[in-house]
């Protein structure tokens, strides 16, 4: 069992930019102190709900200021960058880090990021696949030039090379956030393992987790593949401990309505389109429900329940629902001294 933090860098009302990404910088440390397998940081652009608008900047500062956890993307959002950029960027961390950088890349959503950054609607639509395999190209081969639909260059030298590491270790890690049908058969094609997100249940990631197979199969994949690369699908929830469940819940129902009420809101479409936004309360006691809020206990054994409905060993779990900074890091030093010992 691999279990990890998820970092938004939430913003919750009454509080500032800074104060978020303080927190977000001081969650992942006392998740190293804490013996935590790995942290997984957020995107966004224009909105409070995540104020870290560049997950690639933030994992280059962690994996400077640690020495052992894992740290990924959950997610880049290839729409809007470059795939050859991302590639670099990713191979920079990799090399650097001794290894310890994991890609997560995902499609968003039809925000006005998509107009700011010049990507368009197109991008959104139907460029997340040429986008993922140029960047995947540019991650394992020593040359690469492009011809598609959005991105068109001659042949160029890739420097650095992502596996040429000391030790000729592979490239950087790559998962992929799945949220269709279509982006599950995206990821097993290509070998790749899924990011699943919190407000999914057990069910619904088993179902996932078994299509994933299905179609890695049907692309020619032997069982030892499937199984190899399977092990690395990530499950994303949230954790709140507590001496009575009811106090975990309690501290989520406090906090998190308003902070993704106020979130959620500032969400913008690029085209005008109607997009329905979850009801807070509701959508913070669904969590609550799902994911490991309560007592070590009762964690552990969601934890251990959810891994053997759906196969699924890895977790990225956020700790800072509270949104304040002495409680997630209390929160998160009680995962790995409360609960991590009973997972193993």
């Amino acid at each position: 069992m691999r279990v990890g933090t998820f970092v938004l860098a939430a913003q919750f009302p009454g509080q500032g930019p800074g104060e978020a990404l303080h927190r977000a910088v001081r969650t992942a440390e006392t998740a190293e102190e804490s013996g935590l397998d790995s942290v997984w940081l957020a995107e966004h652009h224009f909105v409070p709900y995540g104020v870290c608008p560049s997950a690639v900047t933030l994992a280059a500062l962690l994996l400077g200021r640690t020495r052992r956890i894992r740290v990924g993307t959950a997610v880049s959002v290839l729409p809007t960058a470059h795939p050859v950029a991302l590639g670099e960027q990713a191979a920079l961390l990799h090399l650097t880090s001794g290894g310890r950088f994991t890609l997560g890349v995902g499609r968003g959503g039809p925000w006005v990021d998509l107009e700011v950054f010049g990507a368009g609607l197109a991008a959104y639509d139907r460029g997340f696949p040429e986008s993922l395999d140029l960047l995947l190209r540019w991650l394992s081969e020593p040359r690469v030039g492009a011809d598609g639909e959005r991105y068109a260059f001659r042949e160029v030298a890739v420097v650095p090379r992502a596996d040429e590491a000391v030790g000729g270790e592979d490239g950087p890690e790559v998962v992929v956030a799945c949220t269709s049908p279509n982006s599950v058969r995206l990821a097993a094609e290509r070998g790749l393992p899924m990011l699943l997100g919190m407000h999914c249940g057990d069910e619904d990631k088993a179902e996932m987790v078994a299509a994933w197979r299905r179609f890695a199969r049907d692309a020619g994949r032997s069982a030892g593949e499937v199984e190899r690369i399977g092990r690395g699908h990530v499950s994303a929830g949230v954790v709140q401990l507590a001496e009575r469940t009811a106090d975990a819940a309690e501290t989520l129902l406090k906090a998190m309505p308003g902070w993704l009420k106020q979130g959620l809101d500032a969400h913008v479409t690029v085209d005008g389109r109607y997009r329905s936004m979850r009801d807070p309360v509701a959508y913070t006691e669904l969590l609550c429900g799902l994911h490991p809020v309560g007592t070590p206990r009762l964690a552990a054994d969601r934890l251990a329940a959810t891994a053997e409905r759906t196969g699924i060993t890895r977790f990225a779990l956020l700790a800072e629902g509270s949104g304040d900074l002495a409680a997630t890091e209390e929160n998160v030093r009680r995962l790995g001294a409360e609960v991590l010992p009973q997972l193993t």
